[in-house]
């Protein structure tokens, strides 16, 4: 592609670079210049314009859009997103379902490495998504590139972004009561964590209220039929032998972990009961929020495996928004040496 300042007369089958006011009406940048817009520019003493010139080879910025995502997404139905009619040069990938977002980092680092021009943007991988949430845009920045330079693009990432869909469709969620509690807490929390399920269109088949003891507790573990366990302590775990923990050894299941490097969410265990998913919810739960619980929830509904080397990773980028309602901010913390 050739750009640059040209004489009018000589910008037949260019495309104009830049809008331009001719009177009272405006010739919008990306025009094709044509015979008429020649005259135009010309009846308005206009002899000079700046355009872009195509060569051969060269694909059009729509339609280079169009063919870079349907290399990312060949199949958009099979994989939970539609995809939007080009414009200027950018095509939309959009959320057909809930789930979380699923990438070929790899591929998609290779693309955006072969010519600047060449670009798309997406969410983080792992990231939850509704219908409609906005997943990538490919968009072309020049007014077009090379067929080969996009082929290269284009091959480096085909099928390189999907949504995972939610495959658990129910989950049960286990109270705890501590002595003197505020039966508010208890509401409070069932309340966040129903909205954090319908928003993966998870339905809460169940939620029960025992006392904060390991006994109480296992029998309403070993009771719960959902797909996946929700365990909401009124008194926080403090260890990998503390109460709920011991709980669900106590029904017959597995702890695999007590703990992570997302704050807030630092509190969390999760395990399995007879292969069913457990999470032991920290308290910042309770708190719409994000937190370190939401992505340990969103991989397990959507299938995924929670392993020590995944929230181990979860560090970095795990420092969240502080939570107003906190029994202890991180910087009166700080404050104290905490």
């Amino acid at each position: 592609m050739k750009f640059g300042p040209r004489p009018v007369e000589a910008t037949l089958g260019a495309i104009l670079a830049h809008s331009m006011k001719l009177g009272d009406r405006k010739l919008a940048k990306g025009t094709l210049i044509e015979a008429e817009q020649i005259s135009e520019l010309r009846a308005h003493g206009i002899q000079t314009v700046t355009v872009a010139q195509l060569e051969p080879g060269d694909v059009g910025e729509d339609e280079a859009a169009s063919r870079l995502a349907a290399a990312l997404v060949p199949a958009p139905a099979e994989v939970g997103l539609r995809l939007t009619q080009p414009h200027a040069g950018r095509v939309n990938l959009v959320a057909d379902r809930p789930g979380i977002v699923a990438l070929d980092e790899a591929g998609l680092h290779t693309l955006n490495r072969t010519d600047p021009a060449i670009t798309l943007a997406t969410l983080p991988n792992h990231a939850r998504v509704a219908p409609g949430t906005l997943v990538g845009t490919v968009k072309i920045i020049s007014y077009a590139v090379a067929g080969p330079v996009l082929e290269v693009a284009a091959e480096s990432a085909r099928a390189a972004i999907r949504v995972r869909p939610v495959v658990l469709r129910s989950a049960a969620l286990i109270l705890t009561r501590a002595p003197g509690d505020d039966p508010k807490l208890a509401a409070k929390g069932r309340e966040a964590v129903r909205k954090r399920l319908t928003a993966l269109g998870i339905d809460l088949s169940g939620a029960v209220e025992v006392p904060h003891e390991e006994r109480a507790l296992s029998e309403a573990i070993s009771a719960c039929d959902a797909a996946l366990i929700l365990i909401l302590t009124g008194a926080a775990t403090s260890d990998l032998h503390d109460t709920a923990p011991q709980a669900l050894r106590r029904a017959g299941g597995h702890v695999a972990r007590f703990g992570m490097p997302v704050d807030p969410g630092n509190l969390l265990f999760h395990g399995t009961l007879r292969g069913r998913p457990v999470i032991g919810l920290p308290g910042c739960a309770r708190s719409p929020a994000l937190n370190g619980a939401d992505w340990v929830l969103e991989r397990l509904a959507c299938g995924l495996a929670v392993t020590d080397e995944d929230i181990a990773t979860m560090g970095v980028g795990g420092l969240l928004k502080e939570i107003p309602t906190r029994p202890l901010p991180r910087d009166r913390g700080a404050a104290r040496g905490g």
